[in-house]
């Protein structure tokens, strides 16, 4: 991935030095560099990709393609800002085509009505990183699996009322680095007592280290053996979420949708079913999920769409950029609390 952006060595022009000169001064002339020579394509313009979309496009990245084949609707436009109300009946992704591009005319914002499981293989290979949210499990793995043959970065996200998760693929080894202040070591010749002669860290000197960091496939990471007693002593530390995503991924499979508050009642009822059904099949105890677990999670909240698609876009940013270590693999945000966890799933 590193080669590919650098062998196209964009340059950054005076226009541009003056439109990202904030964020040149905080990550530095090179990782803006390697933004400006990535294209992204993200799939999905509910409330979580609206927000994605514009953190990407102020970030100032080469090129952004929209890819949604779904219409504006009444609901999509309480947490979708980048659709006119007027938009009702129109492509998702047409319909956010203006809004998106005039927040950054530097970087080419395009639109793909088409539907994302009827792209070929050779058309996610044209991207650096592929952001895919309100998508199925089984095209997030077969996409994730594909990219990571190419290396080519991957993310996963959704919004399910108050929680939302983000899920990433750096590949095998994800190279980066991280700004570290500068440890001075003292004088051999200090005879102030044994603290003056302990390494100290001077605040106003810093230096870059470099790091990597590898991940695992979105496919690893859902199909982890809970059966060992390593796994089941761990249950007390696993976040309730991840299981929670389990549970709305089967929901989204076998309905075709996600579950919808002018059908709560019969919804809500086939959630438990489901919560019972796989949570049984991954053995582990259902009542992991509270019982009322239903009551939250209709909807993309526009409040959790701005946390979870601020976090998801700045992993896009610093996996990008090569800056700072990334988030290892999942991220999982609970509205209720009003926190979140940054947890691994996967082999060690």
């Amino acid at each position: 991935m590193i080669d590919m952006i650098e062998r196209e060595d964009p340059i950054i022009s005076e226009e541009e030095a003056a439109q990202y000169d904030r964020q040149i001064r905080l990550w530095g002339l090179d990782a803006q560099k390697r933004l400006r020579g990535s294209r992204v394509l993200l799939v999905g313009l509910g409330g979580l990709g609206a927000e994605v979309a514009k953190n990407l496009i102020l970030a100032g990245v080469k090129g952004l393609t929209l890819l949604d084949h779904e219409k504006v609707t009444e609901e999509s436009c309480r947490a979708q800002f980048l659709v006119p109300v007027a938009a009702q009946g129109q492509n998702r992704a047409q319909a956010s085509l203006e809004r998106a591009q005039y927040l950054n005319p530097m970087v080419e914002v395009r639109a793909d009505t088409d539907r994302v499981d009827t792209k070929s293989d050779d058309f996610f290979l044209q991207f650096n990183t592929v952001c895919l949210t309100g998508c199925s499990r089984a095209l997030m793995i077969r996409v994730d699996q594909l990219c990571s043959k190419n290396n080519i970065k991957v993310f996963c996200g959704d919004v399910y009322g108050y929680h939302g998760y983000m899920f990433s693929d750096l590949g095998q080894e994800h190279s980066y680095v991280e700004e570290k202040h500068k440890v001075v070591k003292p004088s051999e010749e200090s005879n102030d007592g044994p603290e003056a002669k302990k390494p100290k860290i001077d605040p106003s000197e810093t230096t870059l280290v470099k790091k990597t960091a590898n991940f695992c496939s979105l496919k690893e990471a859902l199909e982890l053996d809970w059966s060992d007693e390593k796994a089941k002593a761990s249950l007390k530390r696993t976040p309730v979420d991840y299981f929670l995503l389990h549970v709305l991924l089967k929901f989204r499979t076998d309905k075709g949708r996600d579950p919808h508050p002018e059908s709560f009642a019969a919804d809500s009822q086939l959630l438990r079913q489901i919560r019972g059904d796989v949570l049984e099949a991954m053995g582990v105890n259902s009542e992991l999920l509270p019982h009322d677990f239903v009551s939250y999670c209709f909807s993309e909240m526009a409040p959790v769409c701005a946390v979870v698609g601020g976090v998801l876009a700045q992993e896009i940013v610093k996996a990008l950029s090569q800056r700072d270590a990334p988030h290892r693999n999942f991220f999982f945000f609970d509205g209720r609390k009003g926190s979140g966890v940054v947890d691994y799933f996967g082999k060690k």
